[in-house]
């Protein structure tokens, strides 16, 4: 059973595919050349499904960190006889810089282990398993190292070592002396590209520092922000690139699957795909902590995906592949054990037919953001946004499976009426941008209607809250929403009576934010959501409350891992991450979250930032 903590685990990238790298510097997924394709290393899953590891006896400490503004890794360990530092990181493109990171990626994955004093023994061992460990390869030696055949992929591995090869395992031990280092890489093709040659020691040095480079490069050139929390914020910036697909600007959700909200339990999901819900939190965050060059290519990726849908009447997807896939047909992959033997593994999610409203408020809100630099909009893509609004008008009274894609019957959750309520809101403030001024009165009538269904329905009075959907009395995270839309002002009685019933009835030991505790349909307990705590910093920062949003937002970072990396949840009882790892829309909370803190401390009104602060007609 694979039971390997989830904080104990490093993001790499080359922003078109990830690896998660281990305390011990195993690399326990990997999966290339991008973020959806089969993985050839998923010990993170199972046991038996590949590895790579290099680590040396007789530990005495670890230690980690990401080199200063860049995505690639050093472990130091102390053992008894000396120290060692692994540098691992997946290769950018030769002399990649700026806006470039992912253009020209090798497939490559980059590692190094460096004696600084004393001697160090070190085990290696590789173990490629590709197709979800289903491929057991051949491994054939070739000059520079050692060639791996098997299914539709060829890999590479080039090594000065001497290896032993036991079936479809490659193992060995050495050691180092103070001083001495080792490069070994990687590479990636396809049975239809050309063959491959080993890389020198020289050329993976070369590559290992130019891929350094590469990362700060970027940060230097794309990161200014100067706030709180700022390395936090830079990093969380960077977490956003590294999740970042560069052919399309897609941003994947997480780089893994099924790492499970529930330990043992069936609530495992394939979150490498683009959610049209995360569009308007990624843009802002995107703003914050990177660029807008990276805002303004990933709303382009979700106008183009969604395009065609819309404008032949049907529902707007809520999620995409990478490239733009519509049909994300969920299969279970029998082979895999799961983490901690929480299964079934899941490739693909059934959630991308579901029907949720709430995502045509997303769309819109994200062009808002987006409007001063969308002059130019061509006429399809007009028509479109258009259709967006209409259609969030003529069907904001249907039921839906809700933002938290509930797999239970539909309801009217107030989180999808809210978004309509957007989707129209944006609609009218862009009108002349989107050239619809004969049909500003007709969404006018429908924003206010939606605006009193949410006021009469969607309060309960018996919890003093918005509650989850019409007509209950259930609790709902998603509720803080209201102000940081603009719903309604943050100082609003009904908005702070939120705040507090939040704090005191979807919290929990810990300070930290469940999504809701009503039933779902589906069995076990999730964890606290951490983007659902930072929800909670940002709107009591909204609304004056600074010293409360500090320490709502001091409760949420403890829980990253020793690298600033974030989950989806967290375990209440044992403290532990859970879920699929590192989790976008938690760092994206982070940068939001801070930001508003930011503003508030520095006295900007609600109408100060229309990145931060959503600008919208506040009527009482």
């Amino acid at each position: 059973m694979q039971s390997t903590p989830i904080a104990e685990y490093a993001l790499l990238s080359d922003c078109r595919s990830s690896a998660l790298v281990s305390l011990h510097c195993s690399i326990d997924w990997l999966c290339m050349p991008d973020f959806d394709s089969q993985s050839v290393f998923g010990q993170l899953l199972d046991t038996d499904c590949g590895h790579w590891c290099i680590c040396p006896r007789e530990i005495v400490q670890i230690s980690r960190k990401y080199v200063k503004e860049a995505m690639v890794l050093e472990t130091t360990f102390v053992v008894k006889s000396g120290t060692v530092v692994v540098t691992d990181a997946m290769a950018l493109g030769m002399g990649e810089r700026g806006h470039d990171l992912g253009r020209r990626s090798p497939h490559a994955l980059l590692r190094s282990i460096v004696c600084m004093d004393g001697h160090v023994h070190v085990d290696f061992e590789y173990s490629p398993r590709p197709e979800y460990g289903l491929v057991l390869p051949l491994l054939k030696r070739v000059s520079g190292g050692l060639e791996s055949r098997g299914g539709s992929s060829m890999f590479l591995l080039s090594t000065p070592l001497d290896l032993e090869i036991v079936e479809s395992a490659a193992r060995t031990e050495f050691t180092l002396n103070s001083g001495q280092a080792l490069h070994f890489s990687l590479q990636h093709r396809s049975i239809l590209d050309e063959p491959l040659s080993s890389w020198s020691q020289t050329e993976i040095a070369d590559h290992s520092s130019d891929t350094v480079e590469g990362w700060q490069t970027w940060s230097q050139l794309h990161q200014n922000y100067q706030g709180p929390w700022k390395e936090l914020v830079a990093h969380s910036g960077r977490v956003l690139q590294a999740l970042t697909y560069f052919p399309t600007g897609a941003i994947v959700a997480a780089p893994t699957t099924s790492l499970p909200e529930s330990v043992g339990g069936d609530r495992n999901w394939d979150y490498r795909f683009t959610w049209v819900r995360d569009a308007s939190f990624t843009l802002e965050a995107l703003w914050v902590a990177a660029c807008p060059d990276e805002a303004l290519k990933f709303f382009n990726f979700l106008a183009e995906a969604a395009l065609t849908q819309v404008r032949k009447g049907a529902d707007l997807q809520i999620m995409f592949g990478i490239r733009g896939e519509h049909d994300l047909t969920e299969r279970t992959l029998p082979q895999m054990r799961g983490w901690r033997d929480s299964s079934p593994v899941r490739i693909g999610n059934g959630a991308w037919n579901q029907r949720q409203l709430d995502v045509y408020g997303e769309l819109m809100e994200a062009v808002f953001l987006l409007r001063q630099h969308l002059n130019d909009l061509d006429e399809l893509t007009r028509e479109f946004l258009v259709s967006i609004v209409d259609a969030a008008a003529s069907r904001w009274q249907q039921k839906d499976q809700g933002i938290w894609e509930i797999r239970g019957e539909p309801r009217h959750f107030l989180y999808s009426k809210l978004m309509c309520w957007v989707a129209l809101d944006r609609g009218i403030q862009m009108a002349e941008l989107l050239q619809a001024a004969d049909s500003v009165s007709s969404w006018r009538q429908t924003r206010e209607e939606i605006r009193g269904a949410i006021l009469s329905q969607g309060w309960s009075q018996k919890v003093g809250s918005f509650s989850q959907a019409f007509g209950t009395d259930d609790l709902d995270a998603s509720s803080l929403m209201i102000p940081i839309v603009g719903f309604l002002p943050a100082d609003d009685a009904r908005v702070l009576s939120t705040i507090d019933a939040t704090v005191a009835h979807l919290t929990d030991q810990h300070g930290l934010v469940f999504r809701y505790v009503a039933q779902d349909g589906l069995s076990g307990k999730e964890g606290s959501f951490l983007l659902c705590t930072f929800w909670l910093a940002q709107a009591q920062a909204m609304s004056g409350q600074l010293d409360r949003a500090k320490e709502t937002f001091a409760k949420a970072i403890g829980f990253a891992n020793d690298v600033g990396l974030l989950s989806e949840e967290i375990l209440p009882d044992t403290k532990e991450l859970l879920g699929n790892f590192p989790q976008a829309f938690s760092h994206i909370g982070l940068i939001n979250a801070a930001w508003a803190i930011f503003q508030r401390e520095n006295g900007a009104s609600e109408d100060d930032h229309d990145i931060t602060i959503r600008t919208s007609a506040m009527a009482q």
